[in-house]
């Protein structure tokens, strides 16, 4: 690895964000997914609903931009996104008017709430809004648990609500409950959309598989009856998404890393491996675990757990850093045995997981840098 020496134009830590990157990996994406019929929300709420990383998307040919934030979809609109907006959470009572001024669409498990987004889009004469009613097939977050009930609701909006249109059903897969979007899952919601049609008398237009971990499905051809995912991980995360780094599906290695962390030493020193005195717990409650190796060259770097949230969502690009831990502000990494000889003021790279990029993207203290 190149090292950087310190600028003092340069402020760290800061967030590399690869524009290109995001716009191939949105292309390669949307192409897997078209070859089954199947097209691409793109989902932005792992970046914090940076505008770019939408214009990115939407350039990468997805339909949809979507998040669970409304502030995020709001700020997209008013940067001139033209793609319809997908609210991705339920909405709350209380954002309705907001939401139907901003998004097209929404994703909705409670009739309280769709009567709300009728009531409001009749008041104001505003265009018909769209429901997409989720299933819950297991994972125990949002949907409805009974199909028949989702099916009531289906026909109660198709005929009684003339605020709204009901444009599909969806579920979501592992957010929660870890369930993964199997073939069988895929085919339970495939029948329950067929159910829909049936009782309502029309085909609807979506049929949502779920995110990112559904591309499995499309890699293994099982999607049969789905035509529209909601992706973001595999687009933001490239390699470094869960289907690669727990699953191992290499397909996903086709894709690019879009976001690197970029960070600056302030400490420098030879340091014993295993803390002196009494032990009790660290920074976050927790009781720490650690190896004596004997005195090692240890460096600080000014970011911390408050940043970037789990230590283990960073990669080092030099492979001889090792990290050791984290508090709220502050990565110890062993140094000891890299080829480069690091100086106070010098900035290492990482490549980061979604779970990092999602918190690096919303924090004050990191600064946003895009290249490309």
């Amino acid at each position: 690895m190149t090292i950087e020496r310190h600028k003092m134009l340069d402020k760290y830590p800061r967030l590399l964000i690869d524009r290109r990157a995001i716009r191939n990996n949105t292309k390669k994406v949307v192409s897997w997914c078209d070859e089954q019929g199947i097209f691409v929300s793109g989902v932005i709420k792992g970046a914090s609903g940076i505008e770019e990383v939408a214009k990115e998307m939407e350039a990468g040919g997805v339909k949809i931009i979507a998040s669970s934030r409304l502030e995020q979809l709001e700020r997209c609109k008013a940067s001139g996104i033209r793609l319809p907006l997908m609210m991705l959470r339920v909405p709350m009572l209380s954002e309705v008017p907001r939401l139907i001024e901003t998004c097209e669409y929404s994703l909705n498990s409670e009739l309280v709430v769709i009567k709300k987004i009728n009531d409001e889009v009749l008041k104001r004469g505003h265009r018909r809004h769209k429901v997409v009613l989720m299933a819950d097939l297991g994972d125990l977050r949002e949907g409805f648990i009974d199909a028949e009930e989702l099916i009531s609701i289906a026909i109660k909006i198709e005929n009684d609500l003339n605020g709204i249109e009901l444009a599909g059903v969806g579920t979501n897969l592992g957010c929660y409950g870890s369930i993964i979007p199997t073939k069988d899952k895929m085919k339970d919601l495939r029948i329950l959309s067929e159910k829909v049609e049936k009782a309502i008398g029309r085909k609807l237009e979506i049929v949502s598989g779920g995110a990112t971990s559904s591309l499995m499905g499309v890699f293994d051809k099982y999607m049969d009856g789905i035509n529209m995912l909601r992706i973001g991980a595999a687009i933001i995360a490239g390699p470094y998404d869960e289907i690669r780094t727990v699953y191992g599906r290499e397909e996903i290695d086709e894709l690019e890393c879009p976001f690197n962390l970029e960070a600056e030493i302030i400490e420098i020193k030879k340091k014993p491996s295993y803390p002196i005195g009494k032990l009790g717990v660290d920074a976050f409650g927790n009781k720490g675990k650690y190896v004596d190796r004997g005195v090692r060259n240890r460096a600080l770097l000014a970011i911390g757990r408050a940043d970037y949230g789990d230590i283990s969502s960073l990669i080092p690009e030099d492979d001889k850093v090792e990290l050791i831990g984290a508090s709220g502000d502050h990565t110890i990494i062993d140094i000891e045995d890299c080829d480069s000889s690091y100086e106070i003021g010098d900035i290492l790279r990482f490549k980061i997981k979604y779970s990092a990029i999602l918190n690096l993207s919303s924090s004050e203290n990191v600064d946003i840098f895009f290249i490309n």
